[in-house]
């Protein structure tokens, strides 16, 4: 059995001990104590180096815990293990602060947590509701780094199950249960590893929000982590901001102005593309030689993207007895218009000449389009449509 001492001190990162144990293939070392935190919980696996070798996951195998190295050790025996402070630190904020959080969201809102995730550049925790406006978020966030700043001691305890109460989340096991305990504001059954006091837990920050099912997911980032995206933002906003030849305050609305003219200008433009579409449809309209029913056939050969046939195929279904044909080359595909006059159904119509020639697609019985595997095909199926055969 593995003695774990982050359970009674948290904040070891360098330790000695005996390796009672190696896998098969030498890359997994057992050791009678470990500081190393295995991933449980949901809460990330320790890194660091253990006998001077990297340590590259730490496994939970109930009794004992499994160091997997990069390399084998040189020796058996005792040996120095040191944890990568810096990620076990950033850890223990983030899982005190999403105790802290879950803790004041029940509080003021009722809203239960029903899972939580720890990942290296951002944290989860999904509470029980279908949505959370901005007021609430505001509040969640002001009540946590207000408690933050209270400096409230975050202690371990180790209850017996059936005896334990106040717990946030009713445990299901039996035996001792591991609490962790937020002065006056959360009581946890928890195998993780905690910082001393919320002063350690530096700025707590909601990040975003999403809806997940019938819950509410909060991105969260506390701590050192909180800090360094909270200066990212900031440089980043800085960066609009200069662009724009503005101040911080100034750039949103001027961003949320300019996005609205890109919109006015993209929407006149697609109006001046529909034109222009129209008048190109009435050209090859006219230029068309109808059939003996009185059909005209235009064929698009010419065009720049598949968006542009189309155009001006809308743009000929206005027209009477119309049939479109059009097609590109790269990449090797074809549209089909027919007007409602024309009796001709364009989905069914091209849907079955693809099939012929091992393409794909389909559409309306005004508008279709599909794909062939070889631009060589395109010729023969344009003969095709144009002739219906």
């Amino acid at each position: 059995m593995t003695n774990r001492i982050y359970y009674t001190d948290a904040y070891r990162a360098e330790f000695t001990a005996s390796v009672v144990g190696v896998s098969a293939d030498g890359l997994t070392v057992y050791v009678d104590e470990t500081a190393f935190y295995p991933t449980s919980g949901g809460q990330p696996h320790d890194l660091g180096t253990l006998g001077g070798v990297q340590v590259v996951d730490v496994i939970d195998e109930d009794s004992r815990i499994g160091h997997v190295l990069a390399a084998k050790l040189g020796a058996a025996g005792t040996v120095n293990g040191v944890v990568d402070w810096t990620r076990r630190y950033d850890n223990m904020q983030q899982h005190t602060g999403q105790h802290l959080l879950s803790a004041v969201f029940e509080d003021l809102f009722g809203f239960k947590t029903v899972s939580v995730h720890f990942g290296d550049e951002y944290s989860t925790v999904d509470v029980e509701t279908d949505s959370l406006s901005r007021a609430k978020l505001v509040a969640a966030e002001e009540r946590a780094n207000a408690i933050v700043g209270e400096a409230r001691p975050v202690t371990i305890t180790v209850e017996d199950a059936a005896t334990a109460i106040g717990l946030r989340k009713a445990s299901g096991r039996d035996g001792t249960l591991r609490v962790v305990n937020i002065e006056g504001v959360d009581r946890s059954a928890c195998g993780g590893t905690h910082v001393r006091t919320t002063a350690e837990l530096g700025p707590v920050m909601i990040r975003s929000v999403e809806k997940i099912r019938k819950a509410t997911r909060v991105e969260f980032v506390c701590g050192t982590r909180a800090l360094r995206r909270a200066r990212n933002d900031f440089e980043a906003l800085t960066h609009v901001a200069t662009s724009l030849s503005a101040s911080i305050e100034d750039a949103a609305p001027l961003v949320a102005a300019s996005q609205e003219r890109a919109k006015e200008a993209e929407n006149a433009k697609r109006k001046l593309e529909r034109d222009l579409a129209g008048f190109r449809a009435r050209a090859r309209y006219d230029a068309a030689t109808p059939d003996a029913s009185g059909f005209r056939t235009i064929v698009v050969r010419d065009a720049g993207s598949i968006g542009e046939i189309r155009d001006l195929a809308q743009a000929s279904l206005a027209l009477p007895k119309t049939v479109v044909v059009g097609a590109l080359t790269t990449p090797p595909s074809v549209l089909f218009a027919a007007s409602e006059d024309s009796g001709v159904d364009a989905g069914k119509v091209l849907k079955e000449r693809l099939a012929a020639v091992g393409g794909r697609g389909g559409g309306s019985p005004r508008i279709a389009q599909g794909s062939v595997p070889d631009a060589a095909m395109i010729d023969s199926l344009i003969h095709r449509l144009v002739n219906r055969a």
